[in-house]
């Protein structure tokens, strides 16, 4: 059985950082290709960043393009986001996920990230970004 543990979150001010964390079991982690992605209160789950399975090739949607860090240890079955220059706007649930073989870029520009069919997505970890 796949589980997802995300941490990391917290309460942090406009300009601030926090580094997330999300730890995988159940499945051969450096098999896949793993994504974060966010959801605020009244909005769809949105894609934020992603990497393939050796974590050489990273990925991000604009918004968050020169402030995110996605990053990956194998050995520990964790990816890594490091964000700064928070703003308010980014105030949400944010939560990680395998993803397909091929699911993980940028199409016609644009980014893009699909979890796998079987994703159980973990509880999530809140950033709050607030004065």
């Amino acid at each position: 059985q796949v589980q997802v543990v995300e941490s990391g979150g917290g309460l942090v001010q406009p300009g601030g950082s926090l580094r997330l964390s999300c730890t995988v079991s159940g499945l051969n982690f450096d098999d896949y290709a793993m994504g974060w992605f966010r959801q605020s209160p009244g909005k769809e789950r949105e894609g934020v960043s992603c990497l393939g399975w050796s974590g050489t090739s990273t990925y991000y949607v604009d918004s968050v393009k020169g402030r995110y860090t996605i990053s990956r240890d194998n050995a520990k079955n964790t990816v890594y986001l490091q964000m700064n220059s928070l703003e308010p706007e980014e105030t949400a649930m944010y939560y990680c996920a395998p993803l397909l073989p091929i699911g993980c870029g940028y199409r016609n520009g644009h980014y893009y990230s699909t979890p796998v069919d079987f994703v159980k997505w973990g509880q999530g970890t809140q950033v709050t970004v607030s004065p």
